[in-house]
């Protein structure tokens, strides 16, 4: 049983969550947000995410409510470690599994000194383009609004930070990664530039956040989890 008040939630809590394969990021906030408004009867109650994760994703959620609602541009702009499997070999229009594969390339040229020496180029400040397929705005339109509808768009490229990029396994296709950077990395484009510097295609087919700054996934709880402890019964998502 969670033994918080209503008072302890409303003054401001970090909750950690380790959001579900297949749930959105607002998915996770509102279960958490029908949970404690169900428990203490409340009407209004502030609450949200600090940093979205895709539904494909699973991994680290904070979770701000109360007043600790005004932590979250901190929270967001800390550093975050990834792991996860990036499949050398073929690409994706959103370079993950949210589309379907569109080329196929060889992969038999990729040697472990080919790929560490190609991994350098990734490592320190780097410019990345984000994905068509994303939540960024142009124009006051998301990007994978334009992208659906078949529209080309231009999208500018940003400089982001990438202190680790270790491959942990290799076995080809697939590649097993840990990942620390900034905020606004996107651990899809990543995937997507490492594969065409291979000159291999490649996709990101497995992504889990497991740290944002000191928050560890390790002491995170399944937001089902979070409804049922603090109402004392099972719930469905």
């Amino acid at each position: 049983m969670d033994s918080r008040s209503k008072e302890d939630f409303l003054d401001g809590q970090i909750l950690l969550i380790d959001k579900p394969l297949g749930w959105s990021s607002f998915q996770a906030v509102n279960k958490l947000k029908w949970a404690i408004r169900s428990k203490f009867k409340l009407k209004k109650f502030k609450i949200g995410h600090a940093g979205t994760l895709d539904p494909l994703a699973t991994g680290l959620l904070i979770i701000c409510c109360g007043k600790f609602t005004k932590k979250i541009p901190e929270l967001q702009g800390q550093v975050k470690e990834y792991t996860g499997t990036i499949t050398l070999g073929a690409t994706t229009p959103s370079y993950d599994l949210e589309t379907e594969v569109d080329q196929t390339y060889p992969t038999e040229h990729i040697t472990k000194a080919l790929l560490n020496e190609t991994l350098l180029q990734f490592i320190g400040d780097i410019e990345q383009r984000p994905p068509v397929f994303s939540a960024l705005k142009k124009d006051g339109k998301r990007l994978y609004e334009y992208a659906r509808e078949g529209k080309d768009v231009e999208i500018k490229t940003r400089i982001v930070n990438v202190s680790t990029f270790e491959i942990t396994q290799m076995k080809l296709p697939e590649l097993k990664f840990r990942i620390v950077c900034s905020k606004g990395t996107y651990i899809r484009s990543l995937a997507h530039d490492l594969g065409q510097a291979l000159g291999s295609g490649g996709h990101l087919s497995e992504l889990r956040r497991t740290k944002i700054g000191e928050y560890n996934v390790n002491t995170a709880t399944d937001p089902n989890v979070f409804a049922e402890n603090l109402l004392g019964k099972t719930t469905k998502s």
